[in-house]
């Protein structure tokens, strides 16, 4: 009969010492750090109006509505709605311009992959 309150102490313990903070290791030499990937030239441009030039994808990990401001990225979201088949897709100006205009490139890609015409948003 003492075997049920001994397993409750195990287990209670068990838990216990799951939940405590793990010890600090060692201070040791800083890791090194990545060298930053050299910035790679989008593929497209962002479609802008007539009466406006058309500006490269800055290649940032800010959203891209900080980064372009309103207009410009509602634009390009716009854009990557219409031609992205994907149920999902990265379409939203909380992300960074790059992934977008990464996802514009992939859906354009894959329209003309599979022979069928793409939209006019690809042609850009």
């Amino acid at each position: 009969m003492t075997r049920p309150p001994l397993l409750a102490c195990l287990i209670l313990g068990g838990l216990l010492a799951a939940c405590q903070p793990r010890p600090e290791p060692a201070a040791s030499a800083p890791a090194p750090t990545p060298a930053p990937s050299p910035a790679r030239e989008p593929e497209a441009r962002l479609p802008e109006g007539p009466d406006m030039a058309p500006q490269p994808v800055p290649i940032d990990d800010r959203p891209c509505l900080e980064t372009l401001g309103e207009a410009a990225s509602a634009r390009l979201v716009q854009r990557c709605i219409a031609v992205s088949p994907a149920t999902r897709p990265p379409c939203h100006a909380s992300n960074p311009c790059d992934l977008i205009q990464g996802e514009i490139d992939r859906s354009c890609a894959m329209w003309t992959r599979d022979g069928e015409t793409p939209p006019k948003e690809c042609m850009g």
